[in-house]
């Protein structure tokens, strides 16, 4: 049976560019596996990590043109937005280059023995080692930043465990390009190639995850995927761990006091938030709680000005165009639901952005209306008319889990309200926002980009400095002579790394 083709696909205009690659076999990405698996011990001196870290940078910022042209042919997310993005790719490897050098991600403890504790303690020293080979699902919506040289590799790589990538459909040619400059890296460092391996292809992917040489798994993308993959890493005969991303509404309240307060600034940053990026940002504010009344018209009416200002806009392929424009005529049709911008198809490769709105009330008495709580991948936002501090409680109490919830108040604050909502929205979210908008997720120590189920399948974040944890397993010593122990926990700090 011949492979099949891997095309490099243009979202403006649906038609193929080149084929760039070919659906990789069972037996390819065994050996795929295979060959990162024996590029593990390679990666175990931290100083060659971290410069093979800064090196990839190094490689992709002086390919940017090339990367970027790449990018936006096969994307249409724009030359501005997506130098950004590399921007932001590039600096998150160095910045785990930092996290290598500096240490403390080893969680080094270490507890001198004693006799006279009950009961007696022995030596013991624990740090934190390599999983193994991670698989990497390659996300839609960021070429860059969370696909080939994203978070999940380099985090991944950080950590001392090479890497393979299962390609996303949407960017063969950037993914390709990307590999090739990575691995380029690893070679300039003097590592093998294979510690970032590149495959492509639906089935490759489960077999990926299937693979017994495969120790976790990073995944961005939908809900029905992820799950997928996910209940495929518990079903092995060694389940692994698996941290995806698979879906966020990403709530938003805003208290009277603050409408009144700020009607038009609101409306006007959530049009700019909600259809940044074509509304394909995993953190789209996309349902949000606005009172009833003169303020909250006021709110709705600069909400819906910002909006009918957008541009149609090409989405990142035609099958997320399509799910879209049925998705929001499938929300706009339930009884009850008003539409103050008509979301749908802008022309034959686009879709124009839009605003729904229903009366809480009739969102908690109606089954029916839960489609409404489900994500809308695009430029599209539901807002909640409310006329009590009751009906809040009841409609985020319908709400799944969220990467990021929202909370507008006004600057003094003066009616009390804030402290007990942000109490409501923190167990829905793994970020919470006062007075902003979720969109842009700084790449900083402390950021968590995770939540509750189905925004993520882990407690882990997949942005930020802790994003190493989830390739690294804790391992003591106990009672082990000085000159068997791995130097980073040996007397006398000869690293000199932070311990405990």
């Amino acid at each position: 049976m011949a492979a099949e083709p891997v095309w490099s696909v243009d979202p403006r205009t649906g038609k193929s560019r080149e084929q760039v690659a070919v659906e990789a076999t069972a037996e390819e990405v065994d050996r795929a596996v295979r060959s990162a698996h024996g590029a593990r011990a390679a990666l175990a001196d931290r100083t060659v990590r971290a410069a093979f870290l800064r090196t990839a940078a190094d490689l992709l910022d002086e390919a940017r043109e090339h990367v970027i042209e790449a990018a936006d042919a096969e994307t249409a997310l724009g030359p501005v937005r997506l130098t950004g993005e590399l921007a932001r790719t590039t600096a998150q490897l160095r910045a785990f280059a930092e996290v290598v050098t500096e240490g403390s991600f080893l969680d080094i403890r270490i507890d001198l023995p004693d006799t006279d504790a009950t009961p007696p303690r022995s030596d013991m020293r624990r740090w934190k080692i390599p999983l193994g080979v991670v698989a990497v699902y390659a996300a839609s919506n960021f070429p860059l930043a969370f696909s080939v040289p994203g978070g999940d590799t380099a985090s991944a790589l950080a950590a001392g465990c090479p890497v393979v990538v299962k390609a996303h459909p949407d960017h063969p040619a950037t993914s390709e390009l990307c590999a090739a400059l990575l691995r380029r890296a690893a070679a300039k460092e003097g590592l093998p190639e294979d510690v970032v391996v590149l495959v492509h292809g639906f089935d490759a992917g489960v077999e990926l995850v299937r693979h017994p040489l495969v120790a976790a798994a990073g995944f961005t993308g939908s809900v029905r995927g992820g799950r997928a993959l996910f209940d495929a890493a518990a079903a092995r005969p060694v389940p692994i761990p698996f941290h995806g991303e698979l879906g966020s509404l990403n709530p938003v309240v805003l208290t009277t006091a603050a409408v009144e307060e700020r009607a038009e600034a609101i409306g006007a940053g959530l049009a700019g938030s909600m259809t940044l990026g074509a509304g394909q940002f995993c953190t789209k504010p996309g349902f949000v709680l606005a009172p009833r009344g003169e303020a909250g018209d006021r709110f709705l009416a600069a909400l819906t000005a910002g909006v009918s200002e957008t541009e149609p806009a090409v989405m990142l392929d035609h099958r997320m165009r399509d799910a879209f424009v049925s998705g929001v005529a499938e929300r706009g049709a339930l009884d009850g639901v008003l539409t103050p911008v008509t979301p749908g198809a802008g022309g034959e490769h686009t879709v124009s952005a839009g605003v729904l709105a229903v009366d809480a009330d009739r969102l908690t008495a109606a089954t029916d209306h839960h489609l409404l709580l489900e994500e809308c991948f695009g430029p599209v936002t539901v807002v909640v008319r409310y006329a009590s501090r009751e009906e809040i409680t009841a409609v985020l109490g319908l709400l799944p889990g969220n990467l990021t919830a929202t909370l507008h108040i006004a600057e003094q604050d003066d009616d009390g309200d804030a402290a007990p909502l942000l109490a409501e929205l923190t167990p829905l979210a793994g970020r919470v926002l006062v007075n902003g908008w979720p969109t842009g997720v700084a790449v900083a120590a402390a950021q968590h980009h995770g939540g509750p189920y189905p925004a993520t399948t882990s407690t882990s974040t997949s942005v930020g400095a802790t994003a190493i944890e989830r390739w690294l397993r804790p391992v003591t010593y106990q009672s082990t002579p000085d000159h068997l122990l791995p130097p980073e926990l040996r007397d006398g700090n000869p690293l000199d790394l932070p311990r405990r």
